[in-house]
C-alpha cells in the first residue's frame, strides 16, 4: 500500500496530461473528474454505484459538514469515509466558498470569517486554522486551503487585495496543517482574470510549498471564454510535477476545454444536479426529459450508452417518472449522467495516451453539433 501522497504524469499530448495520484486510499486516474457529495452523499446515489460509474475519488464540503452533522461528531464516528461507506479517496474543501455564497451576516477580518449558518442562524468562526482542524476531524485525503473567493464582477484592486489576503491564509493554512503523511494539502490560485495576480498568487503559493495546487476563482459567472483565456496561462504558473485542480467545472465543454490547457482534476456539481431537474447529459448534448417528445419513445436515451438509465429503460418511461416526479427519476438521470462524465475522462485519458486528443475532442465537438436523435 502506498504510504506517502505522490503524482505521476504518464503521457502528454500538448498542454494535456495523463497520469496517476497516489494515495493510501487508492490510486485517481488524471484527468479526474470528481462528484459532489455535499453532505457526505452523492444526492441520488448508492456509494458502490458511484464507483459503479468510474469515480476514483468524492469531494465532501467543510462548510455543510461542519453545520451538520458536526466534524467532531463524524469523527467519533469513525471519519467520513466510515460515515458514508466510501473507501477511496475524499477531497474536502475548505468552506471558503460556501462561507462566501450561504451564509447569512457574514464578517470577514483578517483572522477568517464570522457568519450565521443559512440551516438555523447559529453563529461560527472559520479561519485557515479551524478549517484545517475540521478537515483532519473529517479525515480527508486532500485537504484545501482556506482561502477568499471574491464575488464577481470586482474590481482588480479588489480583487489584488483578495488574493494577497488569500495568501496569507494560505501560509496560515500550511502551518496548521502540520506533517501529515498520506494526507495531501493543496494551495488555491487566485487572482481573477488578471495574468499579473495570477503569476503573484502562483509565486507566492509555490514559496509556501504544498502537495497540489487548486485554479480557484473561475467557473463564477465570467463565461467560458475568459475562464479558457485564464486557463491558457495559468496552469503553467505551477509546478509541472504536482496535480492542478480546477475547482466547480463544469459542463462537459468546459471540462474538455481545461484538460486541453494542462488541468487534472475538477468537480462539479452538475451531473447530479441536474439528474435531479430532468436534465441528461449525453454525447450528443443535452436531453431534457420532460419534454413531451419523449412520451412514446421505446429508445433508450443513448443507445451507445451502458448505464442502468440506458440499458434497461426507455425514454418514455424516463420521462413518465419525471412527470410523476418519483424519485428512480433522479436515481436513474444522476447515474446516467456520472456514467457520462466518468467516460468522457476514460475518453480522455486514452486519448492523451495514445496521442490522439486532437481528433478526441474534434469528435465530441462534432458529436454535440449534430443534436438529440430526431423525434419518432
Amino acid at each position: 500500500m502506498v504510504e506517502r501522497f505522490g503524482f505521476q504524469v504518464n503521457a502528454t499530448d500538448g498542454r494535456a496530461r495523463t497520469g496517476i495520484i497516489s494515495t493510501p486510499r487508492g490510486e485517481i486516474r488524471t484527468p479526474a473528474f470528481m462528484p459532489v457529495g455535499t453532505a457526505a452523499t452523492v444526492k441520488a446515489m448508492m456509494p458502490e454505484s458511484v464507483r459503479a460509474t468510474g469515480a476514483d475519488i468524492l469531494l465532501g464540503n467543510t462548510y455543510h459538514l461542519m453545520l451538520r452533522p458536526g466534524a467532531e461528531r463524524i469523527a467519533r464516528l469513525g471519519g467520513l469515509h466510515r460515515f458514508m461507506n466510501w473507501d477511496r479517496p475524499i477531497l474536502t474543501d475548505s468552506g471558503g466558498f460556501q462561507v462566501m455564497s450561504l451564509a447569512a451576516l457574514r464578517k470577514l477580518t483578517e483572522e477568517g470569517v464570522r457568519f450565521a449558518s443559512h440551516i438555523d442562524g447559529s453563529k461560527h468562526m472559520l479561519s485557515p486554522e479551524r478549517s484545517m482542524e475540521i478537515q483532519k476531524l473529517l479525515g480527508s485525503d486532500i485537504v484545501m486551503c482556506f482561502d477568499e473567493c471574491p464575488a464577481l464582477p470586482a474590481t482588480e484592486d479588489q480583487v489584488a487585495k483578495s488574493m494577497r489576503l488569500s495568501m496569507r491564509w494560505a501560509q496560515r493554512s500550511r502551518d496548521a496543517f502540520g506533517d501529515r503523511p498520506g494526507h495531501a494539502l493543496f494551495g488555491i490560485m487566485q487572482g481573477g482574470v488578471t495574468r499579473e495576480l495570477r503569476e503573484e498568487s502562483a509565486t507566492a503559493l509555490k514559496s509556501i510549498g504544498f502537495d497540489g495546487y487548486a485554479v480557484g476563482g473561475l467557473a463564477v459567472g465570467e463565461g467560458q471564454e475568459a475562464m479558457f483565456g485564464v486557463l491558457d496561462y495559468a496552469p503553467g504558473f505551477l509546478p509541472e510535477d504536482k496535480p492542478r485542480y480546477l475547482m466547480g467545472v463544469g459542463k462537459p465543454d468546459d471540462i474538455v476545454g481545461a484538460v486541453e490547457r494542462g488541468i487534472d482534476m475538477m468537480d462539479c456539481v452538475l451531473p447530479s444536479r441536474s439528474g435531479r431537474t430532468a436534465q441528461a447529459w449525453t454525447r450528443r448534448g443535452q436531453v431534457n426529459l420532460k419534454n413531451a417528445r419523449h412520451q412514446d419513445d421505446p429508445r433508450p436515451l443513448d443507445e451507445n450508452c451502458t448505464c442502468p438509465a440506458c440499458r434497461n429503460y426507455s425514454r418514455a418511461y424516463l420521462h413518465h417518472v419525471v412527470r410523476a416526479q418519483e424519485i428512480i427519476a433522479s436515481m436513474l438521470l444522476t447515474w446516467h449522467n456520472l456514467h457520462y462524465y466518468q467516460e468522457l475522462m476514460q475518453g480522455l485519458r486514452g486519448a492523451i495516451a495514445e496521442g490522439r486528443l486532437s481528433a478526441f475532442v474534434a469528435g465530441f465537438h462534432a458529436a454535440r453539433a449534430e443534436g438529440d436523435i430526431e423525434p419518432l
